[in-house]
């Protein structure tokens, strides 16, 4: 909660709020009630701000907290079957490593494509060899109406190469939770973001 308070104040300071939105990922472990219980006290956080929340892969809990959507893998709900649950408002981000995937993805009704790891990274185990900015960009071309959210060893020193390759964004996770001071790694971040 702090790293996610830290992110926020961080976006705040710089107006940034509005660009920002966090994703509430659990462990499988981790029961549905803690689940909602996390969500509800990210939304706390996030909402004042108008900071988009989703929740990774748990789409009731999505929906019974009131998060702004969800985002599912690919060993999760099919993308055409979250978009069932979600309805149609709802913001659906969906996981793919290549342009065919991402069209798939994008014809089953995600809103937004999570593409990596676009770098190494120790946030998850058992990930493919990192896509590098190149194929980020080989993606983003393949479904430029989608915005393309690189994500994996995301850090301030190479967010901007993934975005001139063409995400519209990226997803960070250890380089704000692993910092000693996750507020100034967070405004490193979005000042590199411009």
């Amino acid at each position: 909660m702090a790293v996610v308070a830290a992110t926020v104040a961080a976006a705040h300071r710089r107006g940034a709020t509005g660009r920002l939105a966090v994703q509430i990922r659990v462990e499988d472990d981790v029961s549905d009630r803690e689940a909602y219980e996390l969500a509800d006290a990210v939304l706390e956080i996030c909402r004042p701000h108008g900071v988009l929340c989703l929740v990774n892969d748990r789409l009731h809990v999505a929906l019974a907290v009131g998060a702004d959507g969800g985002h599912v893998g690919a060993a999760d709900l099919p993308v055409a079957a979250a978009r069932k649950v979600l309805g149609p408002a709802g913001v659906l981000g969906a996981t793919c490593r290549d342009p065919a995937a991402a069209r798939a993805a994008r014809r089953a009704g995600a809103s937004y494509l999570g593409v990596g790891p676009a770098f190494v990274t120790t946030t998850k185990c058992g990930l493919p060899d990192p896509l590098g900015p190149v194929v980020i960009g080989e993606v983003a071309a393949a479904v430029p109406d989608t915005p393309i959210v690189a994500i994996g060893g995301v850090t301030a020193a190479n967010a901007g190469s993934l975005m001139a390759a063409g995400a519209a964004a990226v997803a960070v996770v250890g380089a704000i939770a692993n910092a000693a001071d996750p507020e100034r790694a967070a405004g490193e971040l979005l000042e590199a973001l411009g």
